[in-house]
């Protein structure tokens, strides 16, 4: 991989999963045995990739402990969000900030990812280079979705441009390559990523890449309890 630095979001507070997450991050909760962040980490690891960036906010402590304990064979860093959550966008930018990397591999732990998306991503990364974009977003068909509510989040095109459309069959799957330079055009401290791509749909600019593989999202407390059941 060219990209040497992946973020993983873990600054939520988790509140459609409310009991379960009042006194733990959603991203310690398990699913097969395996917290959602190590799971996380495990496809990190698989590609090669050197570094780790985590963003912490809520229940700040026990992500930090989690980290500490594993002693992953990776080096992971711990940025906290600050004494305010920074939403997605800025918790990103609050992240990427403190590298000296350009580019960026972020995801969202609340998807259950496995070994199957290593290639996806590589595939991604030499589209992302190949012609030289600044945002890519993995995709996926909303037939693929465990949880059968998605609406879709956006429309792909043939030339993989994500349009906004009324009727939008594709979903974001959570994992997406970003340019720091991107980021650092926003003033704002606290913004969501979704800014960033309502900015780059209007001047034909944001990107998508389709996944196969069959989304699985830890949406809220009713899709857990249909995950841990099964």
């Amino acid at each position: 991989m060219k990209i040497k630095t992946a973020l993983i979001l873990c600054a939520g507070f988790g509140k459609r999963l409310n009991p379960l997450t009042i006194e733990k991050p959603k991203p310690l909760l398990e699913v097969n045995g395996i917290t959602l962040l190590e799971n996380t980490i495990n496809l990190v690891k698989s590609l090669n990739i050197s570094n780790i960036k985590i963003n912490s906010y809520y229940l700040k402590d026990q992500i930090r402990n989690f980290i500490s304990d594993k002693k992953f064979n990776i080096n992971i860093e711990i940025v906290e969000d600050g004494i305010e959550i920074l939403d997605t966008g800025g918790g990103i930018l609050n992240l990427v900030k403190k590298s000296k990397e350009e580019h960026f591999l972020v995801f969202n732990p609340d998807t259950i990812w496995n070994f199957k998306y290593a290639d996806i991503i590589r595939e991604m990364e030499n589209f992302y280079f190949k012609n030289k974009i600044e945002n890519l977003l993995m995709v996926v068909n909303k037939d693929k979705s465990f949880d059968k509510r998605f609406k879709g989040d956006f429309d792909l095109k043939i030339n993989h441009l994500i349009k906004d459309e009324k009727v939008n069959n594709y979903i974001f799957t959570g994992c997406q390559i970003i340019n720091k330079n991107l980021l650092l055009k926003f003033d704002d401290k606290t913004f969501s990523i979704t800014k960033v791509w309502n900015n780059l749909i209007n001047q034909n600019k944001l990107y998508g890449f389709r996944s196969l593989n069959e989304f699985v999202h830890i949406t809220d407390i009713e899709i857990y309890k249909k995950l841990v059941k099964n």
